[in-house]
């Protein structure tokens, strides 16, 4: 037997609803009285694992523990995902349709669950969610997507099996979930939907197994595993591993005799790599192998499949490279180049990431530089003196609002993205106003512009000057410029999901 709805309306809209509803009511009593080995152990302990969502957000910390970046990307989506459709179901699908759950005559005691539901039935809460879930993990990696649809699929199949809900119940919770997923990629593009990273096309030397690559492995990077599986992938490649302190040497040994310079490492290595590939006049390629890779990632290259593949083929790009100096000091940047607080906060984290862990010291490094009692930096911009709490260059337009925004879509667009926050009082009160802000607005505590150089005159001795993770002391005049197209580095061209 299944709930007792009144439906006494007539017309032939009612009566196709009525038609509906009757047959839901059958299918419900159908999946009631069929019995399906082994489900009745596991698919009402699957549907209560779901409940508030735990299931999913347990997945998705396994997803983030891994360190595939598409992998975390797809977590984060699932989860964006899921709470969207959560959001929606509780707010308008259960209060616009009150329908009352199954009875449960016809459902199997062994099946029902133990604290039956009390919200009203439709839709399924716990189908949207699953189908969020799911949708938003396969929008962003395809192959991670088909592992979790069958769970999902399961989950939703769970609610009928145990009498939650009705099909139709189970169907449009689904369609709720799906349409969110596709809603949060409207706001947030996949991977696949974005400009591709890296132009123009370069000439570079195809190394079907390796042949002619001698990768250079900072050991501090913690990347084993990656560079054992890139020895599988490239079986003739020379991968060299070796401290942090002797990580220069070996570039220069390894650029008199490659064909092609590699790295593995985070973005200082990176850094020291590029330098290196500059002055030798050697395509650059890069495994990622640090906590950040903001390169690497830019570049769109995630792991040894990408950059295996890029190298097998010949697929390589010009990128843009950044130069600062300053008074006989001068160094390359790929990603951005800081000065005042960011540069101190660098210094800062690095003091404590030995000791608490990457992520944990940039929390504290944050309250601490925040929290010191400082004087703003003095430097004259267009022949005025300005304080400024931080000068921010980026090589290449960043796509997030703020000073410290995330992503680039074009690594040769010519263009330092300059973000400024002028000094005053409260500079937690100004950076966080800036991070908040758009990417080319003006205002009393901060303003961006792109340009293609950038002089800041006036700066004290002992100054720090932060870029790509690393960092050194400036004074007098600094100078930014970028060198355009000037390094060639292997990437894809056809991204993989």
């Amino acid at each position: 037997m299944t709930a007792d709805l009144d439906l006494t309306v007539t017309g032939p809209g009612h009566a196709l609803r009525d038609r509906l509803l009757a047959l839901d009511c059958r299918l419900f009593e159908a999946v009631a009285a069929r019995h399906w080995p082994g489900a009745d152990p596991l698919l009402p302990k699957l549907s209560r694992s779901a409940n508030h969502g735990l299931l999913w957000f347990g997945t998705a910390a396994a997803l983030a523990a891994t360190r595939s970046p598409r992998a975390r990307r797809a977590a984060v989506r699932g989860v964006a995902s899921l709470a969207l459709a959560s959001a929606t179901i509780n707010t308008l699908g259960k209060r616009s349709v009150r329908r009352p759950r199954p009875l449960l005559d016809a459902v199997p005691m062994v099946r029902q669950l133990k604290r039956q539901p009390i919200t009203t039935s439709f839709p399924s809460g716990h189908s949207a969610s699953a189908a969020a879930f799911a949708t938003g993990v396969a929008l962003e990696s395809r192959p991670l997507g088909a592992v979790v649809a069958p769970v999902a699929a399961a989950v939703a199949l769970s609610r009928i099996y145990t009498g939650a809900h009705f099909p139709s119940d189970v169907l449009v919770g689904a369609a709720f979930g799906a349409g969110a997923a596709f809603a949060v990629r409207g706001l947030v593009p996949t991977r696949d939907q974005l400009p591709p990273p890296g132009r123009p096309r370069a000439d570079a030397p195809a190394l079907p197994d390796g042949e002619g690559l001698v990768m250079v492995v900072n050991r501090a990077a913690g990347s084993s595993d990656r560079v054992r599986a890139l020895g599988d992938a490239l079986p003739r490649a020379e991968l060299v591993e070796c401290e942090p302190a002797d990580l220069r040497s070996e570039l220069e040994k390894a650029a008199a005799r490659a064909e092609v310079l590699g790295v593995c490492g985070g973005d200082g290595t990176v850094n020291a790599a590029a330098t290196v590939a500059l002055r030798h006049g050697l395509p650059l390629a890069v495994l990622p192998g640090g906590t950040l890779n903001h390169f690497a990632q830019d570049l769109g290259v995630e792991d040894v499949r990408d950059l295996s593949q890029a190298l097998r083929e010949g697929d390589a790009v010009r990128v843009d490279v950044g130069l600062f100096s300053a008074d006989g000091t001068e160094g390359y940047f790929l990603n951005t180049c800081s000065l005042g607080v960011y540069p101190e906060l660098v210094r800062e984290r690095d003091r404590w990431s030995k000791r608490i862990g990457g992520w944990p010291a940039g929390v504290v490094a944050t309250l601490r530089v925040l929290r010191a009692d400082r004087h703003p930096l003095k430097a004259e911009l267009g022949g005025k003196e300005h304080p400024l709490w931080l000068l921010f260059a980026g090589n290449g337009t960043y796509h997030r609002m703020g000073p410290l925004p995330a992503r680039r879509y074009d690594l040769a667009d010519g263009r330092l993205d300059v973000r400024v926050v002028h000094g005053g009082r409260f500079p937690a009160v100004r950076l966080l106003a800036a991070a908040v802000a758009g990417p080319l607005t003006r205002s009393p505590a901060h303003a961006a512009v792109r340009v293609g150089a950038l002089r800041v005159e006036g700066v004290e001795p002992g100054t720090l000057l932060a870029y790509d993770g690393e960092v050194t002391t400036v004074e007098g005049e600094v100078t930014l410029r970028k060198l355009p197209e000037a390094l060639t580095v292997y990437r894809p061209l056809q991204q993989r999901r």
